[in-house]
């Protein structure tokens, strides 16, 4: 059996009487094999949210999760003593029950509610680009040459005036472009483009640019060591699920990416909670799928335990819901076929308990009470528990805006990323770029426009046609006067017409240039 310290406490699980049976744990070396919390809405999921933050924290385990419905927030605040939560904590046997207020940093990619949290448009990739803007597969393939060519350019995507200046870059030159990396259709641009717009006007610029999110920042601990609760502030940004769901998936991937294998650790180094999981996996295409499959699978091995949070558990797919080896399963109901279906999948993924039947309880389960079944020695599913959840030591229910204040002022990233910094990318790049183009093509211009007036202002040489300015006497008139010389600088018909045509092809040429290029440049710049 673990001792205390390597395991946190989750409940008291109860006798078919309803008696007291015995106290529930999770072991924090099997934390990072994931876990599952479902259940319908009120049944007391977000409490078993925030009694799981609580207890990776005082373990000095940071962990990450947002705050959807903006109640999560009191986990920054000491808890009072309430009737029904000493009644909860005396039926458990906690002993003693302690109320605390926890180390909490509060994130929010608009600013508003925390601290900006930002990524840059090459970290997040066409893959993700294209589910965020959700593309088709030939606008996805057009995006796929945009990041090509910035790579192969040395061009840096970072915020969203840059992806749409490499776009403009692509239509301007897509006869090229299209012969060496494949077709690029004016269609698609102009999806991706509009596309574009809609991110802006749902405040997606908010979030793409620098400086980005250091991913160690999200994995502090203090100095009596309680790990850090990154609570991103979640209620206006599930405004556009489809962004909250490319997000929390961009910032597992950059875990994955970033972190050193660290095999099975005594505790995890990071516990991530995806609270609305299903948003992740809605109409998401099998090639997404898959790649969080694979991020969930191998992430274990990075020391980083990722719970999804979500009313039911068909809402994972089976490939994913096959890794998650600690389960709360609150009450569902079972009114409609798809409902008894859900509860019937939720029922089936338990180690039985020949005490009762899993189907029948998870619809009777009350608000505070779960299913719970937890990873043992050597990884094996616990038989299921009825079990009553412990109430949380901090408060229950959202801090007050200046509380909120308050901490983000004294907060450790505090400065780090409050302001944007915009530095030298693709948009200003290719707005140089053109520049220097335009200035060489003026200064060809200028040049074979001079050209052409020496031409135009030298002599003829042929004989007859040039000599003495002066009149001679054989060609003076018997009136004696002078007859008019033919000038010197006179060509004739035929070499004049020729050099009309050329200077006129010449300038058509650089005016189109000139003008092909400052197109890309008032594009680039609105």
């Amino acid at each position: 059996m673990w001792d205390v310290v390597d395991r946190i406490f989750l409940g008291a699980s109860r006798n078919p009487d309803d008696s007291f049976l015995k106290q529930e744990f999770m072991s924090l070396r099997y934390a990072n094999r994931h876990g599952l919390i479902t259940g319908a809405t009120g049944t007391g999921k977000t409490v078993s949210l925030q009694i799981l933050a609580e207890s990776f924290s005082n373990a000095g385990v940071p962990v990450f999760c947002a705050d959807v419905k903006g109640d999560l927030s009191g986990i920054a605040a000491k808890g009072e003593a309430k009737d029904f939560l000493l009644k909860r904590a005396e039926t458990i046997k906690l002993d003693p029950y302690e109320f605390q207020e926890f180390p909490v940093i509060f994130w929010d990619l608009f600013g508003e509610k925390g601290h900006p949290i930002r990524a840059t448009i090459s970290e997040m990739g066409p893959l993700l680009l294209s589910r965020l803007m959700n593309l088709s597969d030939a606008q996805e393939g057009v995006l796929n040459i945009a990041f090509e060519i910035a790579d192969d350019e040395g061009l840096l995507l970072l915020d969203l005036k840059d992806l749409r200046s490499m776009l403009v870059h692509l239509g301007e030159n897509a006869k090229e472009i299209s012969s060496r990396y494949g077709n690029v259709h004016s269609a698609s641009l102009g999806a991706i483009q509009r596309s574009l717009l809609v991110l802006e006007r749902e405040g997606a610029e908010h979030f793409f640019g620098e400086p980005a999110l250091d991913i160690k920042d999200l994995m502090r601990t203090t100095r009596d060591g309680l790990g850090a609760i990154n609570v991103l502030a979640a209620d206006k940004l599930m405004m556009n699920p489809r962004l909250y769901a490319t997000f929390l998936l961009w910032l597992l991937s950059e875990l994955f990416e970033e972190l050193p294998e660290v095999g099975d650790p005594e505790k995890p180094k990071l516990v991530f909670f995806f609270d609305e999981a299903h948003l992740l996996f809605d109409e998401a295409p099998k090639i997404l799928i898959e790649r969080v499959e694979q991020v969930v699978r191998l992430i274990r091995s990075k020391g980083v335990g990722v719970f999804f949070v979500t009313q039911n558990p068909l809402d994972v797919p089976d490939t994913v819901l096959s890794q998650l080896g600690n389960r709360v399963q609150h009450a569902l109901r079972a009114y409609t076929p798809r409902e008894q279906k859900a509860v019937k999948v939720a029922a089936d993924t338990f180690r039985p308990n020949p005490d009762f039947d899993c189907y029948e309880a998870i619809t009777q389960l009350g608000v505070g009470e779960a299913l719970v079944s937890t990873l043992e020695a050597k990884g094996v599913p616990g038989i299921v528990q009825r079990t009553l959840i412990r109430p949380p030591s901090s408060r229950l229910g959202p801090l007050e805006d200046d509380e909120r204040k308050e901490l983000i002022k004294l907060s450790p990233v505090a400065g780090l990323y409050d302001e944007t910094v915009d530095r030298e990318s693709a948009a200003e790049m290719l707005k140089a770029r053109a520049e220097k183009a335009a200035n060489a093509a003026e200064r060809e211009k200028l040049q074979e426009e001079k050209e052409d007036r020496a031409e135009s202002g030298s002599r003829w040489t042929l004989p007859d046609f040039d000599g003495d300015d002066r009149p001679t006497k054989s060609s003076r008139s018997r009136s004696g006067s002078t007859p008019k010389r033919r000038s010197s600088n006179r060509q004739s018909v035929g070499e004049a017409a020729m050099k009309s045509l050329a200077r006129s092809v010449s300038t058509q040429l650089g005016r189109a240039l000139v003008r092909g290029i400052l197109g890309s440049l008032k594009k680039s710049l609105r």
